[in-house]
């Protein structure tokens, strides 16, 4: 008896025109002032015209952190603009945002934040598929010789790097 093969093709066709993130912004600064020990993938509540906005790449990062209250994430500080085509319904640029994680993700990004004593940082906001995501990471704050010695060994791998390339 010959298999069905109609859901495998679908799913073959799908994993072929699905479209890589698109980032809407990146927190540039968060590499250099924080050590990132471990990533999450968040998803983000929104309004209307916050989407919007920030599909138009109007979203800085600039200061925000995550904040878990009352067992639930949010995102706080990060800024997107007003959408230029808004009437008098616009959002409020700053407000605090929810992140959609599951319930032992936000078990353990209080714990380590709480406990260890560590900060949780947004480090992009991205486009997957449709949904709008944000990358975040637990991390340790750098002092001032971390990043010194964090940007020499980044500069030795590059002059490295251009030295493999270079005689290859």
């Amino acid at each position: 008896m010959p298999r069905r093969a109609g859901f495998w093709v679908i799913l073959q066709l799908m994993a072929k025109t699905a479209q890589p993130a698109r980032m809407l912004a990146v927190n540039r600064r968060a590499r250099r002032e924080y050590e990132i020990l471990d990533k999450l993938e968040a998803g983000l509540v929104l309004a209307g015209t916050e989407v919007k906005s920030a599909r138009a790449g109007k979203v800085q990062l600039k200061d925000s952190y995550v904040e878990v209250r009352d067992g639930e994430a949010f995102l706080v500080g990060a800024h997107i603009s007003h959408y230029t085509h808004g009437n008098r319904q616009n959002h409020e640029p700053e407000r605090p945002r929810k992140l959609l994680l599951k319930r032992r993700e936000i078990d353990r990004i209080f714990g380590k934040t709480t406990i260890q004593g560590l900060t949780c940082v947004p480090l992009a906001v991205y486009l997957k598929g449709r949904h709008i995501k944000v990358e975040i990471a637990v991390a340790r704050g750098r002092k001032l010789h971390d990043k010194r010695l964090a940007e020499k060994k980044k500069v030795l791998d590059r002059e490295a790097q251009e030295a493999i390339s270079a005689r290859g």
